[in-house]
């Protein structure tokens, strides 16, 4: 039997976006709907009926869902779900409007904090985008008003060399706090908005053809990295801005959906410990366990560090005043 660690003195942080019937879906999905079906008033109990495509709000990408053998969600391991991330921060950089993002950007943010990104990391790429989101509920750090025309259709993204820096630099997952991964003019909004091509085109200096070049680099973030096993979660927000340009541990735990390409509702909890000391866990068990009981998961061994969960699809992150190095 294993004892969890004591989480008295822990901080949660919610990195999930808000889900609800305004929660808006990506281009050429459907939104959700939500339906009353009981009333404490008249049945004693209230009862909803909720009817959604996925990839609503916070949500998980497997590899199924542009890669026909998977993993579905059910198949991804969860103990590949947590692990040590880094919280990049871009907008730092004036990475903005339509802008393309690439490996130099990354390899800066690692000279400027002096935090290496490790083999098996997770990747956190913060653009600040997720403030324009509708469903955005946490405005401490910024005035910003939702715009989702901003949202959806001119957060910036990567191309084909930033996929291949993931897979050279073994990236276990990533996620961000965008509609997507992949640039929005290298997904379906081109076919969407195509008056807006002159205006992008414009803004980064090449055409679309030789920026984004269709059909082999379209999505590439997700059509070259999951058949590779490199999976993401996609409108990431919420607390984000309390752990950015840090090394922290995270989690992501969607419902054990079988057959599924991604889970949706989707919410994200995260945790931060202004008090525990990385020195109390250095007694830990060497090797690597994980506990699952009522709801509770623990991850311990080598510099170990507690992870629970109990909704249905967890974002988590854990940062204490030192955080370990793998």
């Amino acid at each position: 039997m294993y004892v969890p660690y004591d989480l008295s003195k822990v901080k949660v942080l919610d990195l999930s976006q808000n889900f609800s019937v305004d929660s808006p879906p990506f281009a050429f999905y459907e939104g959700p709907t939500i339906k009353w079906v009981k009333k404490i008033a008249f049945e004693g109990v209230n009862a909803q009926l909720i009817s959604s495509t996925n990839h609503i709000a916070t949500h998980l990408d497997s590899p199924y869902h542009f890669y026909d053998p998977g993993p579905d969600i059910s198949g991804i391991p969860i103990d590949t779900l947590v692990g040590p991330a880094c919280i990049v921060d871009l907008s730092q950089f004036g990475i903005g409007d339509y802008d393309i993002y690439g490996p130099e950007h990354f390899e800066k943010w690692e000279q400027k904090t002096g935090i290496k990104i490790e083999r098996g990391d997770i990747l956190v790429i913060h653009t600040g985008y997720h403030h324009y989101y509708n469903e955005d509920w946490y405005k401490v750090h910024n005035d910003e008003k939702p715009d989702l025309p901003r949202s959806f259709l001119r957060h910036p993204g990567p191309q084909r060399v930033f996929c291949e820096w993931v897979l050279d630099r073994g990236i276990r997952w990533m996620a961000i706090d965008a509609i997507s991964t992949d640039h929005p003019f290298n997904t379906k909004v081109r076919v969407a908005r195509p008056d807006l091509i002159p205006e992008v085109e414009a803004k980064i200096g090449m055409s679309m053809d030789e920026a984004f070049p269709w059909m082999e680099d379209y999505q590439c973030t997700h059509t070259l990295l999951f058949p590779k096993g490199v999976f993401h979660a996609e409108n990431v927000g919420g607390q984000v801005d309390e752990v950015l340009n840090q090394r922290v541990w995270l989690g992501c735990f969607p419902f054990r959906f079988k057959g599924g390409e991604a889970p949706s509702p989707a919410s994200s909890p995260s945790w931060k410990s202004g008090e525990i000391r990385h020195s109390q866990f250095r007694k830990t068990p060497r090797t690597p366990r994980r506990q699952e009981r009522q709801g509770v998961i623990v991850q311990t061994g080598r510099d170990a560090l507690p992870q629970y969960g109990t909704r249905q699809d967890f974002f988590g992150v854990w940062n204490p005043d030192k955080t370990p190095r793998l």
